[in-house]
């Protein structure tokens, strides 16, 4: 009498309607066995695809195969499918389990496979389930990159969207908040380029957002956050960028603009997020002997602790936080205009607003120039194609990169405004400018420590530099470095 391990397989996809059924399977087996007097040794069930022959089970019945080798001479499975879809994998996998000495058997498509004319047969039914999974797949892949064409996201909502579904049954993402507020906080964050993406992440983690830090490097350079679907490149079509149906949570001036920062392209001010209320100047401050950065820590005294700013390297450089701080303020107090100077300081803005609505017209045209040049390179190179005196491959990678620079330059043009403010709106402004400037001092002592870092930041764009009497910056803000010439000057 034969012995037999008999194996059932169905994958998830699957339906018992279909007569694949675990419980179908084994009923069929059973009963060939009993007709056919073999005896059962196993019964393995699986629940995995047969694209491979890495699954769970089938691993487990090689192992005790190898282990009990003579004990069994038959596999049996209802049909080829269950047993792989995957032709030449199928073939090595049969050779295998003959060297223990066990025959691979579907009882439902039987073949003696020592008449060689047999192979061809066996061919058929291990290739069928392969095309028919390719032909799957295919039409799976055409169906999705159709979908990404007519602008619709296709898989798991990015962070700050949620899935959907349409009455008719057409998935789609809408945003969600509070995650779409705290995703439009972290782009206008990095765009700042004042803290570094692993800083934003953890104060934007302490606001509210849930996300792992591989997940939110991925998020931070999808194009589908300014509207945007990306389609790979497939055959002879190009990659590109489609115009998604969704809501953009940004604008596209922004995410290019976030980019640039990622990819070096633009300068970014990293200064460390988490630094207690007694040293708000920590990773501001250069060392005045080596020009290291100043770190900051506490040193514990009999009562209390006392906090100090100091070198990493050997040369010794340390100060006290309170001094450092102390001299700090003071220097604030250079940038309270005197009284009687506010109408003054006023005129500088607006002398400023005047000057940075001038740049923005010459931006335009300089935009404007820039999009009409990509256009003539592009139409140039499309008439050398027509008269073969370029290569097609040449041409698409020219397309490409013009394409590229004109999607930058027109975001850039399209966040250029020639308006931005009305004077009333202006002057009202100015007045609440010059009411907090007049006590800068006070603000900038009241206020938490990522509000004071907020202030340095916006003021000194540098590091600064603590000589045991004063700060110094070979730099600060061009609003606040004018103000301080044209007023004091005056003085």
């Amino acid at each position: 009498m034969k012995t037999a391990d008999l194996y059932i397989r169905v994958s998830t996809d699957e339906q018992a309607d279909k007569g694949y059924s675990l419980r179908s399977q084994e009923d069929t087996l059973l009963k060939y066995c009993e007709l056919n007097s073999i005896k059962i040794r196993n019964i393995i069930s699986e629940d995995h695809s047969a694209k491979t022959f890495i699954r769970p089970e089938w691993t487990k019945l090689l192992v005790n195969l190898k282990k009990n080798k003579g004990k069994t001479d038959l596999i049996l499975f209802t049909k080829w499918d269950r047993f792989s879809r995957n032709a030449s994998d199928a073939y090595l996998m049969i050779s295998a389990l003959r060297k223990l000495g066990v025959e691979p058997m579907a009882i439902e498509q039987p073949l003696d496979t020592t008449i060689p004319e047999n192979k061809m047969m066996l061919a058929v039914y291990l290739t069928a389930p392969e095309i028919e999974n390719d032909r799957r797949a295919l039409n799976t892949f055409y169906g999705i990159r159709q979908a990404k064409k007519e602008g619709r996201w296709m898989g798991i909502a990015p962070i700050g969207y949620v899935n959907k579904t349409y009455e008719n049954g057409k998935k789609y993402i809408a945003l969600i908040e509070p995650q779409a507020s705290i995703m439009r906080w972290v782009f206008e964050e990095i765009a700042q380029g004042i803290y570094s993406s692993e800083q934003i992440l953890k104060m934007a983690r302490e606001k509210g957002l849930i996300c792992s830090k591989n997940n939110f490097y991925t998020a931070i350079k999808n194009p589908c956050y300014c509207g945007k679907i990306t389609l790979a490149k497939f055959k002879d079509e190009e990659a590109r960028l489609i115009q998604g149906q969704h809501e953009s949570l940004i604008s596209e001036s922004l995410f290019y603009k976030v980019q640039d920062i990622l990819m070096g392209r633009k300068k970014q001010y990293g200064t460390p997020v988490v630094s207690p209320e007694m040293l708000p100047l920590r990773g501001f401050l250069k060392c005045p002997k080596c020009t290291r950065m100043l770190t900051g820590s506490a040193s514990k005294g009999r009562n209390k602790y006392f906090y100090y700013y100091h070198c990493t390297s050997s040369c010794g450089c340390r100060f006290r936080a309170d001094l450092v701080n102390q001299s700090f303020i003071d220097n604030l107090k250079n940038f309270i205009p005197r009284p009687g100077m506010i109408e003054l300081y006023k005129g500088v803005i607006i002398d400023q607003f005047n000057n940075k609505t001038k740049f923005s017209k010459d931006e335009r045209r300089k935009i404007v120039v820039l999009i009409e040049a990509q256009n003539n390179r592009l139409s140039k190179a499309r008439e050398l194609l027509l008269v073969n005196d370029i290569d097609p491959t040449d041409y698409r990678l020219i397309k490409k990169e013009c394409e590229e620079k004109i999607i930058r330059l027109e975001a850039q043009l399209n966040n250029l405004t020639l308006d931005p403010l009305h004077k009333n709106d202006l002057n009202l402004l100015l007045e609440k400018v010059a009411l907090n400037l007049s006590k800068l001092d006070i603000i900038y002592t009241n206020s938490n420590s990522e509000a004071k870092r907020m202030i340095i930041g916006s003021i000194y764009p540098e590091k600064l530099t603590f000589d045991g009497f004063q700060h110094r910056t070979t730099y600060v803000n061009e609003a606040i470095s004018e103000q301080e010439q044209k007023l004091w000057s005056l003085g």
